[in-house]
């Protein structure tokens, strides 16, 4: 069954585990957050004509992540945070992913350059702020050891920077799923045409589920061709710098008058 990348998937997930819920809640009402993502906004797409980083491309993320986190966990990927001794529970695994995909453009709130780098550095006070109310019995080396797996995430969501966890790479491919129109509706409405507003325009839908060949399948449903430019020019190369991307294919959909045109699979 195919999931649609939307901002409400994040609150259906979360629901699965007690200790989601509780992290999804704290972090939707702590004020630091909920600043740091609305000034996100002023600096990208506000000054600089960016598309969407604030708080609905932050729960879209969030939502995404876990979902295809699930789908590898389903198809027996063990998280690398247990595999390694990090940490302890999947339920915990799941917790770095929820908090990095949710934290992981706070850095635009200073500038967009280098925003992954200074977003990790800033997220430690929010990570030690979430876990001494979710995990107050944690020793401080366990504390060390979540708080680095989640900055880790954070900052390995740069183009360049390889992600070397399951877990960050999760949330590293689920960055590249929020295309869908309404990101750049703000950017295109104020007059920005590039190629990024455009093919963002293009893609209508983003769906995950399970692959043909491999364990997550990311749907893309698209009105033209230009839609292949977020694909290529984003989608992949976060595939392709993830330890995951063995496990990620992509199917590229025209849609059409008469209906949606299946276009060949896509590997990293």
């Amino acid at each position: 069954m195919s999931v649609q990348v939307t901002p409400t998937l994040v609150r259906e997930k979360v629901r699965e585990s007690e200790v989601l819920s509780e992290i999804y809640s704290l972090i939707e009402e702590d004020q630091e957050v909920q600043a740091l993502l609305r000034m996100s906004n002023v600096m990208a797409v506000g000054r600089l004509l960016y598309n969407d980083h604030g708080p609905v491309h932050a729960r879209i993320i969030a939502g995404s992540a876990l979902e295809i986190f699930d789908r590898l966990l389903e198809s027996g990927v063990t998280p690398s945070t247990l595999s390694e001794g990090t940490l302890e529970s999947v339920d915990e695994a799941k917790a770095v992913v929820l908090l990095a995909a949710f934290l992981h453009d706070i850095g635009n709130s200073v500038h967009r350059d280098n925003h992954e780098l200074i977003g990790a550095i800033m997220s430690e006070r929010i990570i030690d702020r979430i876990v001494s109310r979710v995990f107050p019995d944690w020793s401080t080396r366990k504390k060390v050891f979540f708080k680095s797996e989640v900055m880790h995430a954070i900052y390995a969501t740069a183009p360049n920077v390889r992600a070397l966890t399951v877990e960050a790479g999760a949330v590293k491919v689920a960055d590249a799923t929020d295309m869908a129109e309404g990101r750049a509706r703000i950017p295109y409405l104020k007059g920005k045409l590039d190629m990024h507003s455009l093919s963002a325009i293009s893609i209508k839908q983003v769906l995950i589920s399970k692959g043909s060949m491999r364990p997550v399948r990311i749907e893309v449903k698209m009105l033209s061709y230009a839609g292949f430019f977020q694909v290529e020019r984003v989608l992949l190369p976060k595939i392709e710098t993830s330890v995951i991307r063995e496990y990620v294919e992509i199917a590229p959909y025209i849609i059409g008058k008469e209906g949606e045109e299946p276009l060949q699979l896509m590997f990293p």
